[in-house]
């Protein structure tokens, strides 16, 4: 199983981008899927997650109206489209996938993490 994240990189505050995860060796379509990130010296936070169909969705409360999660499953992606970004979204975005709507961090599987730096 492999969960490959991409999308990251160097924004302006109020700036926008948009995270991807492509699965491969999985049925993707069994899985909930969910954004995962870790800032320097801070805990580790759900930021989104999303369901097996993509009619579900979670949003910590700090990206709330900010960030999309999204998900094709035609294409065993899942999306976050992060909009209106703030110095604080600065962390390592972890993508994860679960055959459970979790409410921790008990994922069965993890991407190996892309950068989000935000910057004044």
């Amino acid at each position: 199983v492999q969960l490959q994240a991409s999308g990251g990189g160097l924004v302006q505050a109020g700036g926008s981008l948009r995270l991807s995860c492509a699965a491969s060796g999985l049925t993707f379509r069994s899985y909930n899927m969910a954004w995962i990130r870790q800032a320097p010296g801070k805990e580790r936070e759900v930021v989104a997650r999303i369901s097996l169909s993509g009619v579900e969705t979670y949003y910590t409360h700090s990206v709330r109206g900010r960030f999309t999660i999204s998900r094709d499953n035609t294409k065993n992606t899942v999306y976050l489209h992060m909009n209106n970004l703030k110095i604080e979204d600065t962390a390592v975005y972890y993508c994860a996938a679960s055959p459970r709507w979790n409410y921790g961090f008990n994922y069965d599987y993890w991407g190996q993490g892309t950068q989000v730096t935000v910057s004044s």
